[in-house]
């Protein structure tokens, strides 16, 4: 009886440790993100200043990140985690191409909204960030664009569309949906009108890159993109 409590007490002690460790690393993964969102580029963020804002001790920040780039790389795969849930979501059932985009871009604010910090982050690394952090993100976005184009040679009148072109007709549609984003990013929470005129312009944006989709012709069939 008295080893199986030792036992029980053990257990729920590693689990206490392992708890912590993992409320430690999230809390410092949202303090580079709360000093990004406070103006800060994240190459100038320094170990002690992401330490501090959590209340570590430095030395206590090497039991979960070799280095601050190896947090920064998780806040990229944490970041597009969010933005690969966003691109696929209006996508999970079919609909008309309209329908498609006003889908899109009410999930798109949907998550910016909700996830502010993560879009910032990503808006500010990827073009101004370190070599490390950009080649991740343009690694993750050519794989959204790379999904996408899997989807898109599914739709009837794509089918036979090579696989050059599906990447190309993603890519847009990708890009298009990451700028949207950087838009809605600088838009005060408190001006409706001024988020509802990103919106208009957003969807009359991608509603100019589909209308050209059913007049297109592949001078070659499709292959897997």
């Amino acid at each position: 009886m008295l080893t199986r409590h030792k036992d029980r007490a053990r257990a729920r002690e590693s689990f206490g440790r392992e708890t912590r460790k993992v409320q430690t690393r999230q809390a410092l993964l949202d303090a580079a993100l709360d000093l990004v969102e406070g103006g800060k580029g994240f190459g100038s963020l320094s170990l002690r200043e992401i330490t501090r804002e959590v209340g570590i001790v430095p030395a206590a920040f090497y039991r979960h990140f070799r280095d601050v780039e190896e947090l920064g790389l998780a806040l990229v795969d944490e970041s597009m985690t969010t933005l690969r849930r966003m691109i696929r979501e209006p996508r999970e059932s079919p609909m008309e191409p309209e329908r498609i985009i006003k889908r899109s871009v009410e999930t798109l604010v949907r998550h910016v909204r909700a996830n502010r910090r993560h879009f910032r982050f990503i808006a500010s690394e990827m073009h101004g960030g370190t070599p490390a952090l950009r080649e991740r993100i343009g690694r993750e976005i050519q794989a959204f664009t790379s999904e996408l184009a899997l989807d898109l040679g599914r739709l009837p009148f794509m089918n036979r569309w090579s696989a050059e072109d599906l990447r190309m007709i993603a890519a847009l549609m990708v890009n298009a949906m990451v700028l949207i984003a950087a838009s809605l990013l600088e838009v005060p929470p408190d001006q409706p009108q001024a988020e509802a005129e990103v919106i208009r312009i957003a969807e009359k944006q991608l509603l100019l890159i589909s209308l050209g989709v059913p007049q297109w012709r592949s001078s070659t069939p499709a292959t897997s993109p």
